[in-house]
């Protein structure tokens, strides 16, 4: 019996266990982006927290843009988090997560940078203004790492169109099957 089980350790893949649940890594996130995306949602909803507190605001516009910006990072990327680091990424039916997840990455960093800096430029100069305004630019910072180490590990997303490497495989085993059967 143990003799048989050698023979598919090779070829299949074990189930994750049913307790588990967070698989990091998975074929999406990594260790380290699993930690940089953990990082950014916390420093955003430290940025966001801050900002909360601020009592008056010089010029208010920035402000309310820094705080949009604050809670939305937060929201979306906790749940993208949780999405991509448990199976429920496999339920939700959207197939190009990697796309996704780039796309996500890369536009809440820019409008973290632009929030960050319009909030920077115009606050009324407390101390709990200018320490949101740092956890915004670190949490920019972070996003912005995050989408580059993706690219880094998966390629661009958006430039790949090519067949991933294991079903040409697939297709190259198979007709080498068909091939032998024929003979």
């Amino acid at each position: 019996m143990a003799e048989s089980n050698a023979v598919y350790n090779s070829t299949t893949v074990q189930e994750p266990k049913a307790g588990k649940c967070f698989i990091v890594p998975s074929e999406y996130l990594d260790k380290w982006r699993f930690g940089i995306k953990v990082a950014a949602v916390l420093f955003s909803l430290v940025a966001f927290i801050l900002e909360e507190v601020v009592l008056h605001c010089k010029y208010c516009p920035p402000l309310y843009f820094f705080e949009f910006v604050s809670c939305t990072a937060f929201l979306f990327t906790g749940l993208l988090v949780v999405l991509l680091s448990t199976p429920l990424h496999q339920r939700v039916g959207i197939s190009c997560w990697l796309m996704l997840d780039f796309s996500y990455t890369v536009v809440v960093g820019l409008l973290f940078l632009i929030a960050s800096a319009a909030f920077a430029k115009d606050n009324g100069g407390s101390a709990v203004e200018k320490t949101s305004v740092a956890f915004g630019f670190i949490a920019t910072l972070l996003f912005l790492v995050d989408a580059v180490v993706l690219a880094k590990t998966k390629g661009l997303p958006c430039l790949s169109k090519a067949q991933p490497a294991q079903t040409q495989n697939q297709t190259a085993e198979g007709e080498k099957l068909n091939a032998t059967g024929s003979e």
